[in-house]
């Protein structure tokens, strides 16, 4: 099915309440300085191993500096000031990049990534930010009912879209009337379309659409977006987006962006917290080889790439 990315219709089909600020609307594919605190240890590396000396400083943030291809890697006392510093480097990316281009495109997944978004919706982003630019996309989508449990709008409506003022009009869901094949095609027809609009940038070295801001959490099997270790799905460079039916993790049919489409990024975030997910990132930053590449390593943006950790995500290093 072709998508036209109109407007959103002023006739919305609402959901049940579920404790946010207002009704769920359906919105369709076609719409369109951290503060001081205790001491905590700061981390120095050379740039071929991750082994490090500690110097004791009083900040709640230390760098971990990485081989450039490895990116920026950020480690924080808490998750609480991981929250708040990703929430001061999304919005002054997102006011930066408004002012040049008149538009911000940041994309989302789903789990706690979307939880450790909440200092965005408090002082002083909800009024300094300007919402109008916001263009909102998922990196991966459960090819479920918005209503569903599952769904990652839903999460994503809950704990931060029903709390800003970004335009219906600017959140690009799937269509989940379609199969998961539908789906997939349907949201790359509105992402070119999206891009002939210039709405979207586009990378000029791949091709492919290149997003101001990819927010995203990894799971504790080292899996990104929906493209999981070892699937097929992983080798994909031609589509940018693609479907999946048989998911390792359920529900089994999903859609995903692409590698190519990650990678072509400006800004890459990816947000990991907790030591259930340690071995995987020491397996990605830390001076270890093994036999399967897990697809967080497999992140390689044309722009910059920051890890954000707290101590038990960074516990392995």
């Amino acid at each position: 099915m072709a998508s036209t990315c109109r407007p959103l219709s002023p006739h919305l089909r609402t959901l049940p309440d579920y404790s946010v600020a207002r009704s769920l609307p359906y919105i369709p594919l076609t719409s369109r300085s951290f503060a001081v605190k205790p001491p905590f240890t700061s981390l120095s590396v050379n740039s071929n191993s991750l082994r490090f000396r500690f110097g004791t400083i009083r900040a709640s943030m230390a760098e971990i500096v990485t081989p450039k291809s490895k990116g920026k890697v950020k480690v924080f006392d808490t998750e609480e000031d991981l929250a708040v510093s990703l929430a001061e480097y999304a919005a002054d990316l997102a006011n930066k990049i408004s002012k040049e281009r008149g538009s911000f495109t940041v994309v989302v997944s789903g789990g706690s990534l979307v939880k450790s978004l909440r200092k965005l919706v408090e002082q002083p982003y909800i009024d300094s930010v300007d919402w109008s630019k916001w263009h909102v996309f998922w990196v991966d989508e459960r090819v479920v009912p918005k209503d569903h449990p599952d769904s990652n709008y839903l999460l994503a409506y809950n704990e931060f879209l029903s709390k800003v003022p970004i335009p219906a009009g600017n959140v690009y869901a799937i269509n989940d009337a379609l199969s998961a094949e539908g789906a997939a095609d349907d949201y790359e027809t509105c992402l070119k379309h999206l891009v002939k609009t210039k709405i979207l940038d586009q990378s000029q070295s791949s091709g492919f659409p290149k997003f101001d801001l990819m927010l995203m959490g990894m799971g504790p099997d080292g899996h990104i977006a929906s493209l999981f270790p070892g699937h097929p799905l992983l080798q994909e460079n031609k589509k940018w987006v693609a479907s999946i039916k048989d998911s390792p993790k359920p529900p089994p049919e999903r859609i995903s962006f692409t590698l190519p489409v990650i990678n072509s990024s400006a800004n890459i975030a990816l947000v990991v917290a907790g030591a259930g997910k340690a071995t995987p990132v020491y397996t990605a930053l830390g001076d270890v080889s093994n036999s399967e590449v897990l697809p967080v390593q497999l992140v390689a943006p044309e722009g910059e790439l920051t890890w954000f950790l707290d101590k038990g995500a960074a516990s392995k290093l």
